[in-house]
């Protein structure tokens, strides 16, 4: 069996209080536990349908209770600890916004870091490769920049006359046009050692 009531003593902190019957009655205690779990405090003074059952000390104990939901005040007349906690929930859209500009800036940062990190790994490599091909490039350039060494700085005259001293034809040019006493152009047409060393028209 239901009956109505008013809620006319409750302890929020410590969860319990009572309801006294209408039009009149002893008044019964409650526990928060027997309130629908809807996120709603109890509050006093508050229209409520309840069923009586007995504890384990065989007292009345309210259970199976109901708000009266026509009742219960606008949330501009609720207590000042409802509106406060309500408060951080009407808050929460406003900073969800604002996160996701930080996170999308910081995205940014993070992107021009790497970017202009490997915009210096890239030229360092660059200048590190231009460096190895001058170096490579160098010797070539100085070799190729270098004169020819004349033949006097590589044959001097020694003493031998005949082709099979030679090593070349053009050690064989050099001591027929530089030494005494050769003996290694026997038609005496300028070209020395023809069987041996300068026997091709393009030899040297």
């Amino acid at each position: 069996m239901r009956f109505e009531g008013t809620l006319t003593q409750w302890n929020d902190e410590r969860g319990f209080g009572f309801i006294t019957p209408v039009p009149a009655g002893q008044a019964v205690f409650v526990h928060i536990s027997a309130f629908a779990r809807d996120g709603l405090r109890p509050q006093l003074n508050e229209a409520l349908s309840f069923e009586i059952t007995l504890n384990r000390d065989g007292k009345k104990q309210a259970v199976m209770v109901r708000r009266d939901l026509s009742a219960i005040a606008a949330p501009s007349s609720a207590p000042a600890h409802t509106r406060h906690r309500t408060g951080p929930a009407r808050s929460e859209p406003k900073g969800l916004p604002t996160r996701i500009v930080v996170f999308v800036i910081a995205c940014a940062l993070l992107v021009a870091a790497y970017w202009h990190f490997d915009r210096r790994t890239q030229r360092a490599a660059a200048a590190r490769a231009e460096a190895v091909a001058q170096s490579l490039k160098a010797p070539q350039q100085r070799a190729l920049a270098a004169p020819a060494q004349p033949l006097a700085s590589l044959y001097r005259c020694d003493g031998r006359q005949h082709c099979s001293q030679m090593t070349s034809c053009s050690e064989a040019k050099f001591f027929l046009q530089n030494c005494p006493d050769t003996k290694m152009d026997g038609n005496g047409d300028g070209v020395p050692c023809e069987q041996q060393w300068c026997t091709h028209p393009l030899a040297k």
